[in-house]
């Protein structure tokens, strides 16, 4: 089999011929197809409606320590939903505050606490010259939308299998004061599904920042998200190794059941050491005057703990397991071997990665919106949403039909073949 780079001019015009053709057809078909966002499918949400049925007017609305769920009260969450995230992240439930329905809400305030009060005592952010975030790339572009909110400078760190590169970050935050945090997704991150391997966990536990109120922002949306029964990564607990490295104060952890239970009202929560978490709650006093507990009794009562979260995963992976298996056989069918793509196999998490030829990737989401179909913008999974070769595009199976995926991949494929032409003719 030639690749596309070994072609004769006149081999690949008349393979883009045949495409053409054949992306007309598609065209006219009118697809309106949506691949844009890691959305949980109406099926998936389907599973997790017997939690409604928990709690009902004549229900104890009683949490375990006697507060009443329907009042006021309680700003860090209930003793049984702490203990409940604590056994899914794997952590001490004193380590736990439990809030509302989004981690995002979470990590904002974070960075919004430390812009305006500074961290635990620090040097408020607005009033420092220069503020700068690492940044895992490709990455989860609403985290870089945070710090670009705020004006922070981000600085892209090129991601491997095992995840961030550990030399530029250990060189960037043992060497320069400025540098204040650094966001992760460490178990099948978003979007290449790389897990982080236990050297790299104990490398940032055992961090020395320049800067004392440098936080790592561990975000562990994906903490038990496997795709398989069978075939599962497992990620460090990176708070009890940050207390064995003596570094306790190291970690933002945060956590929520948005792709667990319900992505509009689930329960979300942050995760660190005593000092830290005393330095939340500070500003949450002045915030909330507490979330919905009714919603967390509401989930204790239902997954009980980290075994009923895990069989409810398991519910949504034999729904999502099938959309990505799709992909991945149809990629590996009609594009291995070619030259013009590759792509990740992950056992879990919620996307795939595919890194086209460069200078390609805007045009192929171009070409697949001609068609019919939205994927996420090119640029979306860097810093900025410049992605300095072009390449990489984000691929979301869990929202559509099994049905819808297989034409949206179809699609897919196709628009890669045609825009990856027209690259090396060019080139010719």
């Amino acid at each position: 089999m030639k690749t596309f780079q070994e072609m004769s001019r006149q081999e690949l015009e008349e393979m883009r011929g045949e495409l053409t053709a054949r992306f007309e057809e598609i065209k006219a078909e009118g697809l309106k197809l949506d691949m844009s966002r890691g959305k949980p499918a109406p099926e998936q949400l389907d599973t997790a409606m017997p939690l409604l049925n928990v709690l009902n007017a004549e229900s104890d609305m009683q949490a375990e320590n006697g507060t009443d769920c329907r009042n006021y009260g309680l700003m860090d969450g209930l003793p049984e939903a702490k203990r409940l995230i604590a056994e899914m992240l794997e952590t001490k439930p004193e380590n736990v505050i439990v809030d509302g329905n989004a981690s995002l809400s979470l990590m904002f305030d974070t960075v919004s606490h430390s812009v305006t009060h500074g961290v635990c005592g620090s040097t408020p952010w607005c009033k420092l010259d220069h503020v700068k975030f690492l940044c895992p790339a490709p990455g989860y572009d609403r985290h870089f939308r945070v710090t670009e909110y705020f004006g922070i400078e981000m600085i892209t760190i090129p991601m491997t299998e095992d995840g961030p590169d550990m030399d530029l970050v250990e060189k960037y935050v043992q060497e320069d004061e400025s540098v204040k945090g650094i966001w992760c997704v460490p178990k099948y991150s978003n979007p290449q599904g790389y897990t982080y391997s236990d050297e790299t966990v104990r490398r940032f536990a055992n961090l020395k920042p320049a800067a004392r109120d440098f936080r790592i922002y561990w975000d562990n949306a994906y903490c038990i998200h496997d795709l398989y029964e069978d075939k599962q990564d497992t990620l460090l607990e990176i708070l009890a190794e940050c207390e064995k490295a003596g570094n306790p104060d190291l970690v933002f952890e945060f956590a929520s059941t948005s792709k667990i239970s319900f992505a509009g009202a689930g329960v979300s929560a942050v995760a660190s050491s005593p000092k830290n978490l005393e330095w939340f709650k500070k500003a949450m006093t002045v915030q909330t005057i507490g979330p919905d507990k009714i919603n967390q009794l509401r989930h204790v009562r239902y997954y009980k703990d980290r075994a009923g979260l895990k069989a409810q995963m398991m519910k949504n992976s034999a729904l999502i397991r099938p959309k990505f298996e799709l992909v991945l056989e149809m990629l590996k069918e009609e594009l291995e071997g070619l030259g013009i793509g590759r792509w990740t196999n992950p056992l879990g998490g919620y996307f795939i990665s595919f890194d086209a030829v460069e200078g390609c990737a805007k045009a192929i989401v171009a070409k697949c919106k001609e068609g019919g179909m939205v994927l996420t913008g090119a640029g979306a999974t860097y810093p900025y949403g410049v992605d300095p070769k072009d390449s990489n595009i984000r691929i979301a199976p869990s929202y559509p039909s099994l049905a819808e995926m297989k034409e949206a991949t179809k699609l897919f494929i196709l628009c890669v073949k045609l825009v990856s032409i027209d690259k090396i003719l060019e080139q010719i």
